[in-house]
């Protein structure tokens, strides 16, 4: 910094305003330093930085799986507002694994990320009050952290979103409803089968219902039992994305009333349109990481839960009259 400041003919202070982007240096001047950094090839000590601010302006951002189309929405929101607050952004999946969960957030932490989003694969968050006692923030978001962990959180209205499908269907004439949900562990999966069950009140049939992790041959088996059956379904509420697009291959063909949770891509220029609830991904991402920084900014104040709405967007699948399902 020394020889940079000797080329452009200033003091040192006023090149290290100009590498930080600090005010109170004039147009002329910094356009000086930049030209004499560029000459020489200056690039500023990291980790010298590190040491004076106590930052290292990145955060950690831990996601089910980066390949999900919903959680990269939630990581491109992240970046997005990481980079307009001159932050980088480490990440990782955890692939449901509470192991690996906290394995990525203990190795952020080692790499002293300045704070932490987090969609939590376990319920047990323990491990994580140190850090938080250290000054690290964390955000948790898509579902709650576990017990006994105060920290802001991040949700979609997952309950009141379900109730909304399943009144819709009932709305069109539907009184067998079949639900098939992800893992009961999940967070998100339980909120969506209560909303479920509370809409359908009286009308839900326990053999309607399944929950589990959204493989084919587990969906086939489900859907070709339940129609199987003297009253067969003659609507589908699917629990997520993934289980959507699932069942429409399990189904084969096959007439029934369906409307997913979660939007995906190509959902309306199938025949019929696939009608969702969609939930901003975008949305859960930008608000989580805005609730970080501010944090990090050294916003007080008890924890905050936000809850996004979620919103109905019939495109003709959800709409089909009652009609027993026909044989493939």
């Amino acid at each position: 910094m020394k020889d940079v400041a000797a080329e452009a003919g200033v003091a040192l202070k006023t090149v290290s305003r100009v590498v930080n982007n600090e005010p109170g240096v004039n147009a002329a001047t910094a356009d000086r330093v930049r030209a004499a950094i560029e000459r020489l090839g200056y690039s500023r000590n990291e980790s010298a930085r590190v040491l004076r601010q106590g930052r290292t302006s990145s955060i950690g951002l831990v996601i089910e799986d980066v390949g999900d189309p919903f959680y990269s929405g939630v990581s491109r929101a992240v970046e997005d507002v990481a980079i307009r607050h001159g932050s980088l952004v480490l990440s990782g999946s955890s692939a449901e694994e509470p192991a690996r969960e906290r394995e990525l957030v203990l190795t952020f932490c080692a790499r002293r990320v300045d704070g932490l989003i987090v969609v939590p694969a376990g319920a047990d968050h323990s491990y994580l009050r140190s850090e938080l006692a250290a000054g690290t923030p964390a955000v948790f978001v898509d579902r709650p952290a576990g017990p006994g962990l105060d920290v802001d959180t991040v949700l979609c209205d997952n309950r009141g979103g379900a109730r909304m499908a399943t009144a819709h269907l009932l709305a069109h004439g539907h009184r067998r409803i079949a639900f098939l949900g992800d893992s009961p562990t999940i967070f998100t999966a339980g909120e969506r089968e209560h909303g479920y069950r509370e809409a359908l009140g009286d009308l839900v049939d326990e053999r309607l219902i399944s929950m589990a992790h959204p493989e084919l041959d587990r969906v086939r088996a489900d859907l070709d039992r339940m129609l199987g059956m003297d009253d067969p379904p003659t609507a589908l509420f699917t629990g997520n994305g993934r289980l959507t697009m699932t069942a429409l291959r399990a189904l084969a063909g096959r007439r029934m009333a369906l409307i997913g949770f979660d939007d995906f891509e190509l959902a309306d220029l199938l025949s019929p349109g696939v009608s969702v609830v969609s939930q901003d991904s975008a949305g859960l991402g930008r608000v989580s990481a805005e609730l970080l920084f501010r944090r990090i900014a050294g916003g007080g104040g008890p924890a905050e839960r936000v809850q996004l709405p979620v919103r109905l967007i019939p495109r003709g699948s959800g709409e089909l009259p009652p009609e027993a399902p026909r044989s493939s």
